[in-house]
């Protein structure tokens, strides 16, 4: 089976790669297109633009940063509507508006094609090891038959209702990350004021009610003031604010993602945006008046 796959950004790079090594005949495009060259090297097929995947593929992945650009890849000049025909199927893995999903979606029906938005969540690491949860919405039936497309790259798949729902539980999980994040950086500043031992606090907590992924994954790099992205700040910011608005329309308050979203901001001014999004931790770090793992 031909499966398109369409941005080799931080997260699709190790997408297409599981792909490639699943052994599909992939497709690929990149905006920019320097990009491609390893993946023509490991035996995927360049594709001239958006249009020309969607000619050439029954399934097209796309995995690009933001609501403008899927939008732009979709619909725009040399876009996937161009090319699309009845009964292609195109799978979202872009965190983006749930409105503008069910635009799109709407967009792609008109050519007899279907759409599911299918975030993920993991970092690089996990798209890289072929481990990332994904939220899917849309059709039970269209999930199927990219089922064994998205295993290659995926350990947890699941459908969490129609279109736009996909968009919808990862904008949870999004809140679960970064508020998980601040409590892991406030422990943290918390051992360090205290003058423990951060490896082995960490260790000792690690296997109760406080673990989680956050501090199991994260903690480490923060003591180690590792600031390599697993998901960078500027990344993380965009899909808060896709929470908030979305909070915002259905009348929901949401203090503690609010907080996290105002300290990203303040070490987006400082220079930060493209490190990882356990650098939080600088935020409680200025307000210290010290840093974790020195």
């Amino acid at each position: 089976m031909d499966v398109g796959f369409i941005g080799l950004g931080i997260m699709g790079s190790g997408m297409a790669r599981n792909l490639i090594d699943g052994g599909f005949d992939v497709v690929v495009w990149n905006r920019t297109a320097a990009r491609m060259a390893p993946f023509v090297e490991a035996g995927a097929t360049a594709g001239t633009s958006p249009a020309d995947v969607a000619r050439r593929c029954e399934i097209v992945m796309l995995c690009v940063s933001d609501s403008p650009d899927v939008r732009e890849v979709v619909a725009g000049a040399g876009g996937m509507i161009e090319g699309l025909h009845a009964g292609s199927l195109v799978v979202d893995h872009s965190t983006i508006s749930p409105s503008v999903t069910v635009e799109l979606a709407g967009k792609v029906e008109t050519k007899g094609a279907h759409w599911l938005d299918a975030p993920v969540s993991g970092g690089s690491e996990g798209a890289a090891r072929g481990t990332l949860a994904v939220m899917v919405g849309g059709d039970a039936r269209q999930l199927e038959r990219a089922r064994s497309a998205i295993d290659a790259y995926a350990s947890t798949v699941s459908h969490v209702g129609p279109t736009g729902a996909g968009q919808m539980a990862k904008l949870v999980n999004q809140i679960l990350v970064v508020v998980t994040g601040l409590a892991v950086s406030e422990a943290l500043v918390f051992a360090q004021g205290a003058d423990l031992e951060l490896r082995s606090v960490l260790a000792a907590v690690e296997g109760g009610a406080a673990g989680s992924w956050m501090l199991s994954n994260r903690g480490p790099q923060m003591i180690e003031r590792d600031w390599r992205p697993g998901f960078t700040i500027d990344l993380q910011q965009k899909d808060l604010r896709l929470v908030l608005e979305a909070a915002d329309e259905m009348g929901v308050s949401l203090p503690a993602t609010a907080l996290v979203f105002q300290m990203y901001r303040a070490l987006q001014h400082r220079g930060f945006g493209t490190e990882g999004n356990h650098a939080l931790v600088k935020a409680l770090e200025a307000l210290a008046g010290f840093e974790v793992g020195r």
